[in-house]
């Protein structure tokens, strides 16, 4: 049997971690010279392939499966769209300060949320659930937040009066403290 599709399928399933000349060589069951002479084949018909999208590299030792350089661009749209990612809890949290306490400043966002927010904010710029909406008349003049209209799109919403009452989300929060004191 060939062994392409079987080094394609471990080095598929391996994904960002890869494997190495010696992982591939003992999951298979053949030997070293064998093996690079396979994985030269199979780089070599990814080279060749113009109807495929990925290619063989090498990167600190493992071999791996990635995408070819000319389809970064939807690689990257692909990356920053709903699709592909989850709002993490922390960007949840973030995004509930921004929505309900909009125009807001990082640094009110990071009181609230009692850590640095720098990072969850940059995620949610790129993913268009937020933007700079203006800045505050204070020294420095720190930059406030509010919701996009992908935002309500993303949620369902037309606008923020419908989203939950937060005194409400809040009494829920304190009934359940209670419960478990």
């Amino acid at each position: 049997m060939d062994q392409l599709p079987k080094i394609e399928s471990l080095l598929f399933v391996s994904g960002e971690n890869g494997l190495t000349s010696d992982e591939l060589a003992t999951l298979l069951e053949i030997d070293r010279e064998t093996l690079d002479y396979q994985l030269l084949r199979l780089k070599k018909r990814y080279e060749n392939d113009q109807s495929s999208g990925l290619q063989l590299v090498t990167i600190n030792h493992h071999y791996q499966l990635v995408t070819k350089p000319q389809f970064a661009e939807i690689i990257k749209q692909y990356a920053q769209s709903p699709f592909a990612q989850k709002l993490t809890q922390a960007s949840l949290e973030t995004l509930a300060i921004i929505a309900y306490q909009q125009p807001v400043t990082r640094l009110t966002i990071d009181d609230i949320r009692g850590v640095n927010s720098n990072g969850m904010i940059q995620k949610l710029e790129q993913r268009d659930l937020i933007k700079i909406v203006g800045k505050q008349e204070s020294p420095g003049r720190p930059n406030l937040y509010g919701v996009t209209d992908y935002f309500y799109q993303y949620f369902g919403l037309n606008s923020l009066e419908e989203m939950p009452d937060l005194s409400t989300l809040l009494q829920k929060t304190n009934d359940e403290d209670q419960l478990f004191e």
